[in-house]
């Protein structure tokens, strides 16, 4: 009697539709499909970050070097060097620039004469020296002239390197000379005893700690010092002569530390002439074309390395820290 219910038995779990296939393929064309694309976006994502970069590092590199960077010109023209600011190491005006300035300058056959346009009250000694000793070194390889034109100022250390010039020129109104040296700081004793503040300072070697302005002033050690700077006094006057000959009319106070304007420099024979930098291309060198030859860092890589070394120092070397200048 059950015979007719003897065929296999049909169940859900056995049923397959026809279409179940592919359904299953085009969900996994569709599911490979938007991968490669996430991949594909992925990818051009990587592309144009990794383009961005070389973009920004390619124009971070013309601009570097565009400012670093000097072009040979074969035709006659005057070179140019700013010296500009205090002149000191890691500034714009160091030993370090204008010597690779200098050198760019005279090595350039196009280059009839170097001018040093000159707007600086001063600084290094050192640095000045450096640049004088260089100045009087490539004259002598090269046989160029050396012109000076100063424009506001031309003080102590920048007129260190401005008399190794052949010849000076100012405005009637330039600030010349401040021939001297000092060392400046402070001293807080009299502070501390005020607020009662003890001063705990343990040193090897009687003289290390001084010039600390947080202990009294030595008799001994300030005299010192004081031989010291007459000596560099007597190396800066030595420059002075060297470089100015028998132009200069000494007196008295010719190496006081005093400042006179463009007319009295000349007529002391700091300064030979009036004129500015055009009137020294057009008049003097004979070549009007001006080709600037300054060696200038890059400003945003500049202050990023001044920021970086100035944490953690600048309010302890503002009040402590004491260094021989030419101003």
């Amino acid at each position: 009697m059950n015979d007719d219910f003897n065929s296999p038995a049909v169940s859900s779990g056995q049923t397959s539709s026809p279409n179940a296939g592919w359904e299953r393929a085009t969900i996994e064309k569709l599911l490979f499909a938007q991968l490669k694309e996430q991949q594909a976006a992925r990818r051009w994502r990587m592309f144009n970050r990794l383009l961005w970069l070389g973009l920004f590092g390619a124009m971070a590199w013309f601009f570097y070097n565009a400012e670093s960077m000097n072009t040979s010109v074969s035709t006659p023209h005057t070179a140019v060097i700013d010296i500009k600011g205090e002149i000191a190491s890691g500034a714009e005006a160091s030993a370090e620039n204008v010597v690779a300035s200098l050198h760019s300058a005279f090595e350039d056959k196009g280059a009839l004469a170097v001018v040093l346009l000159i707007d600086s009250p001063g600084g290094s000694p050192v640095q000045a020296g450096i640049i004088n000793d260089e100045i009087t070194r490539l004259k002598a390889l090269h046989g160029k002239k050396v012109y000076a034109v100063v424009e506001e100022t031309c003080a102590s250390a920048a007129y260190y390197i401005a008399s190794a010039a052949d010849d000076i020129y100012v405005d009637k109104a330039s600030l010349v000379g401040s021939i001297g040296v000092l060392m400046d700081g402070f001293g807080f004793t009299g502070l501390m005893d005020k607020l009662g503040v003890e001063r705990r300072l343990m040193t090897a070697g009687a003289n290390k700690a001084m010039l600390d302005p947080f202990s009294p002033q030595d008799a001994t050690q300030k005299a010192y010092i004081q031989a010291m700077l007459g000596e560099i006094h007597t190396q800066f006057i030595t420059v002075v002569k060297k470089g100015r000959g028998t132009r200069l009319k000494e007196t008295p106070d010719t190496f006081s530390g005093l400042v006179w304007n463009g007319q009295q420099a000349v007529a002391m024979g700091l300064a030979d002439g009036l004129g500015n930098l055009d009137h020294v291309a057009r008049e003097v060198v004979k070549a009007e074309d001006i080709v600037d030859y300054t060696q200038r860092e890059n400003v945003g890589l500049r202050l990023a390395k001044q920021f970086g070394v100035s944490i953690g120092q600048g309010m302890y070397k503002a009040a402590v820290s004491s260094g021989v200048a030419l101003r």
